[in-house]
């Protein structure tokens, strides 16, 4: 097997790239995606132990709605039907959860105490790692397409199998094909007092607001991120500067939700790229002229968990075990929001 990348891996530029990663099992009525986040943990821990390396923190993901209670009902039933431990909280009892937590305006919280968080730069290292260790090639360099094989600064590549997993990238190598909108995102890490670590907090996401975060990990900061699709972003070309607006919308979540950290400094931030399909569901496809050739992105934001189960999945539709599902494929999407939408 060969591996090419054009940067390093775990670089800054890739969606991969950050400090850390939701972990979570809830995504509505779609129990597909639910299987899928269990098997990728299971997988995860499995690299750990490879590894050497603590790489999943188990601190818990709690959701907050004030709206959206059809959804937060049809993902219990779906975790529930996988195993997965979930609780319904009433906004006030969401308080032990957090040092200081405000929940006006909210209707319920599900705690979900088996998630957490990745810490994704650190994954994909050893990811790549383990690979070389196992017998893979890695090679750097700006991979082409040419027909069913790859071509790497002149050098071409071919094989029984070549999967184009571009990320941001993809829609750039198949213009014809792929329909990727992809967008700068940005993050903010604020400086939080002691109490506000994972895996003793844990992540969140306010589903009707569009935004989440992070406990502080790895003395990082407590992480703010607004989830309203940003500007088209170029990953290779376009600075990674935050906005002055995004910045007040962080600290004015932060300040109302978790008051004790209102006048928390910031300490970082980061701007990193969303992948988007239009209705937020995977690419999973054969290249319709190359049957060897496969199509892999369209993470979407909240793709990066699932990686390692997404890996098995390709392996069974390459061996013949499964067929394509068409709603993974190159046609027929439709447009969908942000997190409030989202599988």
């Amino acid at each position: 097997m060969t591996l090419v990348e054009q940067y390093a891996p775990g670089h800054v530029r890739a969606a991969s790239g950050g400090e850390n990663r939701l972990l979570r099992f809830s995504h509505g009525p779609d129990a597909w995606y639910t299987a899928s986040a269990k098997r990728a943990l299971e997988l995860w821990r499995e690299l750990e132990a490879e590894a050497g390396a603590e790489l999943f923190v188990p601190c818990g993901v709690a959701w907050f709605f004030d709206e959206s209670e059809a959804w937060a009902g049809a993902s219990e039933r779906a975790l529930t039907e996988h195993g997965l431990a979930i609780e319904r909280l009433s906004p006030d009892e969401a308080h032990r959860l957090f040092p200081s937590f405000d929940p006006t305006g909210l209707t319920s919280v599900s705690y979900e105490p088996e998630a957490g968080v990745l810490r994704a730069r650190d994954a994909t290292r050893a990811l790549a790692e383990q690979a070389v260790v196992r017998g893979a090639r890695f090679v750097e360099g700006v991979a082409v397409p040419e027909g069913g094989a790859a071509v790497v600064d002149g050098e071409r590549l071919e094989g029984d199998r070549v999967i184009w997993a571009g990320g941001a990238w993809l829609a750039r190598l198949f213009p014809d094909l792929v329909q990727l909108t992809v967008t700068r995102q940005e993050v903010f890490f604020f400086g939080a007092p002691a109490g506000w670590q994972a895996p003793n907090v844990p992540a969140w996401v306010d589903f009707d607001a569009g935004i989440y975060g992070v406990g502080d990990v790895d003395a990082r900061g407590f992480k703010v991120a607004p989830d309203e699709h940003g500007p088209e972003f170029d990953p290779d070309a376009d600075d990674r500067v935050v906005s002055a607006q995004k910045e007040r919308v962080a600290r004015e979540y932060l300040g109302r939700r978790f008051p004790a950290l209102a006048r928390a400094p910031l300490v970082g931030t980061r701007a990193c790229p969303y992948s988007l399909t239009p209705d937020q569901n995977f690419l999973i496809a054969p290249h319709p002229e190359h049957e060897s050739v496969w199509l892999l992105g369209g993470g979407s934001g909240h793709g990066f968990k699932h990686g390692p189960a997404l890996a098995e999945h390709v392996e069974r539709l390459l061996s013949g075990e499964e067929s394509p599902d068409p709603r993974f494929g190159l046609e027929g999407r439709r447009p969908s929001g942000g997190l409030r939408t989202r599988n």
